[in-house]
């Protein structure tokens, strides 16, 4: 009975195990990158709205996701067409009606069901209708199927919410006006099959105007092109790129695309969920800047016109106030020829606007001039100093030092300078308002407010790349100038609290004061979206000079502590009541919005980089989950996702500008880096694990490595990090090498 048992049991691991061994010898049941990708990761807030799962190609023009009021509606608005903007409603829509009965509006509500999306492919059954509606996406141009239940008389309605269109009775095209009619968005549709009759839909009211196209025919299919230019260049760029009606072609084609594009960097080891987030966060990267080159032209909303491309495809659509920070030195490193078409598409913007200024927030329909700063700056001198070429330096320096100087810090404006911006470039700070004291400047946005302590801070990182590019082009005055501004931080340094503290026009501090609450909603009378515990740590090009205004490494780093420490001092209904945007707290840290994104990295500077390492893991494995709820706050397109890709390789870019990367946790156990010039970087992290965490000993490039940092120059023509991870942390480890801060990159003009 035994034998019998025994050979029953082995037979049955052998004859099981077979499926299982030729499933993984077959390639076409492996994973590859884009199947890692999960769309719907972070569709769900804590409180404002993280992600859109978003249907594209990589930096392509056309983008859409299902319209509903958020995630867990049961109903979406029609199916979409072309989003202009990152988080806008799509331009035209399409709406199929299966049966008799005339459609009585323009775009018609559907709940819905088997909802499936891949960057590459969108499908989805209209319960009432009974249509399984199945998408993909090429750059310029998408193509639906549609299936209905019954041969019958099915129809599409095909919607501009703000526009004209027209047909010739197999085609239809026209416009929707975006921006208040400034800028217009065009497309060409066609069908496979011949309509049987085409009317224009009389129930459209409002700015809607509508088709409805009739059919007796079971299957649909629908393709068409979008333009900036108009309605026959977006047919030119329909057929230019797609030449079927097979949705299954066009998928495929996007999918090999999207594993071109994310498998430029390949993790080993790790979990399946670990790869979803790693991959997902790469896949959100690529949403922004798009390319909108067609056929060698491009429409440029700052002047209104169509221009020749003169073969260097023309980008927009970035909202640099988040990317600066870590989507842009990402393309460095993978698309170095991507990034330098998108700095030069700066340049143009700013040669084509009447006062000559670098871009803030530069969108399909203009510069936007949201949030503060002007960042642009910090995209053009990392990628130079890191040995991008293929742009004009002078002509960017003059963009940006218009920027700098001759245009309003006041957040969200686009005004020439003000008394208080005089009094900037005076005093060395932004003034804040005394408590009961009227805003007497009346540029000064009426939510917004003057972001003073933000602004000043913001500014003196800004200066500071001004300065580096002025060196490079050998304007000594300009560089000394720009130099000096960038400690203006030190104005607003309040010593007896080790805070940055907003000061009256009287060079007063500002008092009472209390640097959670302070500052009214989202802080932004003194701050902006974030608190001063935030922007306590703000001054991401000269950490060193931090350090020594907080009085020492040990001080700095127990503020550190004590930040990821310190209660949220009211109750979280009180709380994000003020500071909405300051959620995913670790104390009065926020994971949740990209001012924080480098602080845990600042362990590094002050000789504990085993905290940095702990911290990284720690947060990754809080905050980033492949789930609904995975994001923890407001990612824009990019700049908190980018953050999640350098972390879990065990690096990161805390000064833009700088050619140095602080050194992580990795969470992978390899990774492989394809770099622009097509070389190879390693990261090698031996026995990497939830537990071990801890870096014990490294090497770069085969040579004993004991700094928390390595330079640009070190990795750019490939090479290998080697990391030999434990479960304890070496404080010994990386911490007589602190990374260099601004003074060590200037100390001989200083």
């Amino acid at each position: 009975m035994k034998n019998h048992f025994l050979f029953r049991s082995v037979l049955f691991v052998l004859l099981t195990a077979l499926p299982v061994a030729n499933c993984r010898s077959n390639p076409q049941d492996e994973k590859t990158p884009v199947d890692y990708v999960n769309p719907y990761m972070g569709n769900i807030s804590h409180l404002l709205v993280p992600t859109y799962p978003t249907v594209h190609l990589p930096y392509s023009m056309l983008r859409v996701y299902p319209e509903r009021s958020d995630y867990t509606s049961d109903e979406i608005a029609g199916l979409p067409v072309a989003v202009t903007t990152h988080r806008g409603s799509s331009a035209f829509n399409i709406s199929p009606v299966n049966g008799t009965e005339s459609p009585a509006q323009a775009i018609i509500r559907y709940t819905y069901d088997k909802e499936k999306i891949t960057p590459y492919r969108y499908s989805v059954y209209l319960d009432e209708e009974n249509i399984q509606a199945d998408f993909a996406p090429s750059r310029q141009s998408g193509l639906y199927a549609f299936s209905f239940e019954k041969e019958n008389t099915n129809r599409l309605i095909i919607n501009t919410r703000n526009g004209k269109l027209e047909t010739d009775k197999k085609g239809i095209s026209g416009y929707q006006l975006i921006d208040n009619g400034r800028t217009l968005i065009y497309a060409y549709f066609e069908t496979e099959q011949t309509p049987s009759s085409v009317e224009k839909l009389t129930a459209a009211t409002g700015r809607n105007e509508a088709y409805v196209f009739t059919f007796r025919s079971k299957q649909i299919n629908l393709r068409y092109g979008i333009s900036f230019i108009s309605s026959e260049q977006a047919e030119k760029n329909l057929r230019r790129e797609i030449n079927t009606y097979n949705v299954d072609e066009i998928a495929k084609i996007g999918r090999d695309v999207w594993n071109e594009t994310l498998g430029k960097i390949e993790v080993e080891g790790g979990d399946d969920n670990q790869k979803t987030v790693f991959y997902t966060s790469l896949y959100r990267t690529c949403e922004r800047m798009i390319n909108i080159s067609e056929d060698g032209r491009y429409y440029s909303a700052t002047d209104r016109q169509v221009h020749s491309d003169e073969g260097k495809p023309f980008y927009t659509d970035d909202w640099i106030w988040d990317t600066y920070r870590a989507v842009h030195p990402l393309r460095i490193l993978i698309e170095a020829d991507r990034e330098v078409n998108m700095i030069n598409s700066y340049i143009r913007m700013a040669q084509q606007s009447p006062d000559g200024w670098m871009p803030t927030f530069p969108e399909i329909a203009g510069d936007a001039h949201l949030m503060n700063c002007n960042h642009a700056v910090a995209c053009i001198w990392d990628a130079y100093c890191k040995g991008l070429r293929g742009f004009d330096l002078a002509a960017a320096y003059k963009a940006c030092k218009g920027a700098l100087t001759q245009k309003s810090f006041l957040p969200w404006t686009k005004v020439t300078n003000t008394e208080i911006d005089v009094f900037y470039h005076e005093k060395g700070y932004y003034p804040a308002l005394k408590p009961g004291e009227k805003e007497y400047i009346r540029e000064t946005h009426n939510f917004e407010k003057r972001q003073p302590v933000a602004v000043t801070l913001g500014t003196s990182y800004d200066f500071w790349c001004l300065s580096q590019i002025a060196k490079e082009l050998g304007k000594s005055e300009d560089y000394a100038y720009f130099l000096k501004g960038s400690y203006n931080y030190r104005n607003l340094y309040n010593p007896e609290t080790g805070f940055f503290h907003p000061k009256d026009s009287e060079g007063n501090f500002i008092q009472p004061f209390d640097y959670t609450f302070s500052g009214g909603l989202g802080a932004r009378e003194y701050y902006d979206e974030n608190n001063g515990w935030i922007y306590r740590w703000d001054v991401p090009h000269n950490p060193a000079d931090l350090i020594r205004l907080m009085g020492s490494p040990e001080a700095f780093a127990n503020n550190l502590d004590q930040t990821f420490r310190q209660p949220l001092g009211k109750s979280k209904f009180e709380f994000y009541a003020q500071l909405p945007d300051q959620t995913g707290n670790v104390g009065q840290f926020s994971m949740a919005n990209e001012p924080s994104l480098h602080i845990p990295y600042l362990y590094n500077y002050a000789g504990q980089p085993w905290k940095t390492q702990k911290r990284i893991r720690t947060l990754l494995k809080q905050w980033f989950r492949n789930d609904l709820m995975g994001v923890p706050g407001d990612e824009d397109g990019g700049g908190m996702s980018a953050f999640v890709v350098f972390s879990s390789m065990g690096f990161y870019p805390v000064t833009p500008g700088s050619p140095t990367y602080n050194i992580g946790s990795p969470i992978f156990n390899h990774i492989k880096i394809r770099l622009s010039n097509g070389k190879i970087f390693e990261i090698e992290a031996s026995n990497a694990s939830d537990d071990n965490k801890y870096i014990q000993s490294a090497t770069l490039n085969g040579i004993e490595w004991n700094k928390p940092w390595f330079s640009h120059s070190d990795i750019i023509n490939g090479g290998k990090l080697a990391l030999v991870m434990g479960d304890k942390a070496n404080r010994n480890w990386g911490t007589q090498s602190p990374p260099p801060s601004a003074e060590e990159i200037v100390t001989s003009d200083k």
